[in-house]
């Protein structure tokens, strides 16, 4: 049986897939039963809930989950991602959707969509890489040009000169411009000072360390810091690393 907390293993082509998935896979874990018939919901012109997929769907937590869900009478279906790192600050998470739905939309609309030139298994490698080196992570690439193959890259390197102009490209025109160039330059801001809220957090930890704190006072004082910082409001990678000298005695 697979993890029900899952990467996935390949590339697929259709949410179907995935609810398929869901059967073969993962056996429920609620039995729990709805009274309703949705192919009589159907007949009648209704739309079914289809309240035991619902269910059954929201046992299993892909990185990127189908959805099927009835608002106002009308049936959709959504991706629910967990691709977006939480602040620290406003600014910070408005760009990073914004730098993500740019990237997505761009690479949705390319001639050769990049899952069709990288192996799934790179990308669950870059993922594993991003999850342990963040930041500083080394990921597998679809080279440029017409040679095709894949290059070993670094994050920064990979977001200023790929990424971003991605993501640019894929907003509507004057999108970008709402806020001068906020958004984006926050992102390229962050690679070039290689500074987001996971190597802040642990460069200050490391800093009340070296200061003579011990390990739980260090993550304390670290917390009590980034608190501190969020409320002011600047993005991340404009906030000073370390904690503040403290305040003599009068």
């Amino acid at each position: 049986m697979r993890p029900r907390t899952w990467f996935g293993e390949r590339w697929v082509t259709s949410a179907y897939d995935l609810f398929e998935e869901n059967l073969r896979y993962y056996p429920a874990l609620l039995p729990i039963c709805d009274d309703e018939d949705p192919l009589e919901v159907l007949d009648a012109g209704g739309v079914p809930s289809l309240a035991e997929l619902v269910l059954h769907n929201g046992t299993v937590y892909r990185w990127n989950r189908p959805v099927y869900d009835v608002a106002d009478g009308v049936p959709h279906l959504r991706v629910e991602n967990r691709v977006l790192p939480a602040g620290p600050t406003v600014t910070d998470v408005l760009a990073n959707a914004a730098f993500y739905y740019g990237v997505v939309r761009a690479l949705a609309e390319e001639s050769r969509p990049v899952w069709t030139r990288l192996p799934f298994e790179a990308a669950a490698a870059n993922f594993d890489a991003a999850c342990k080196y963040g930041i500083d992570a080394r990921f597998e690439w679809p080279r440029r040009g017409r040679h095709g193959g894949t290059v070993e890259v670094d994050a920064a390197a990979l977001v200023l000169d790929e990424l971003l102009p991605l993501a640019e490209a894929g907003w509507t025109p004057g999108a970008w411009n709402r806020r001068p160039r906020l958004l984006p330059r926050v992102v390229e801001e962050r690679c070039r000072r290689r500074v987001n809220g996971a190597s802040w957090q642990a460069a200050t930890f490391h800093r009340g360390l070296e200061a003579g704190l011990t390990r739980e006072a260090a993550l304390a004082a670290m917390t009590r810091r980034y608190r501190e910082l969020t409320y002011r409001g600047d993005p991340v990678h404009l906030w000073p690393v370390g904690l503040p000298e403290p305040v003599p005695a009068s």
